[in-house]
């Protein structure tokens, strides 16, 4: 797998653009390609490996240094029970603060994945009317 594109219209006025690749440190020059330009991101995270938070946490760190924009994480196979918990965790190994978004998701149910774009949509709209 090495990068998935798609589109969503979301009214006359709004056009999403997904621009998907993978997490590995071998992708990392896709990266910066990515970022130009963009006005958000997601950070899809495994809640039920947590092995792989202090991966998530390096690709934000490299993001942070590329743009400024705002983004989301969302966070798939939830583990059972304190949600909230597992989303603390997730802010504490992430080193992100209360402001960002960390929001339940299974990939693949629509509704989940809408959550997840429409959260990232309004913290986009709320930093272009600054």
């Amino acid at each position: 797998m090495a990068m998935d594109f798609g589109r969503i219209t979301i009214s006359k006025d709004i056009v999403l653009y997904l621009f998907g690749t993978p997490g590995q440190e071998r992708f990392d020059f896709m990266w910066q390609i990515l970022s130009e330009g963009m006005l958000g991101y997601i950070l899809m995270l495994d809640a039920s490996r947590p092995e792989t938070f202090p991966e998530g946490r390096r690709i934000l760190e490299f993001f942070s240094t590329l743009s400024d924009a705002p983004f989301v994480v969302g966070a798939t196979r939830m583990p059972d029970g304190d949600q909230q918990a597992t989303i603390e965790r997730i802010r504490k190994e992430l080193n992100i603060d209360g402001d960002v978004q960390v929001i339940p998701c299974n990939a693949l149910e629509k509704e989940d994945v809408k959550k997840v774009l429409l959260g990232l949509l309004y913290d986009i709209l709320k930093t272009l009317d600054k």
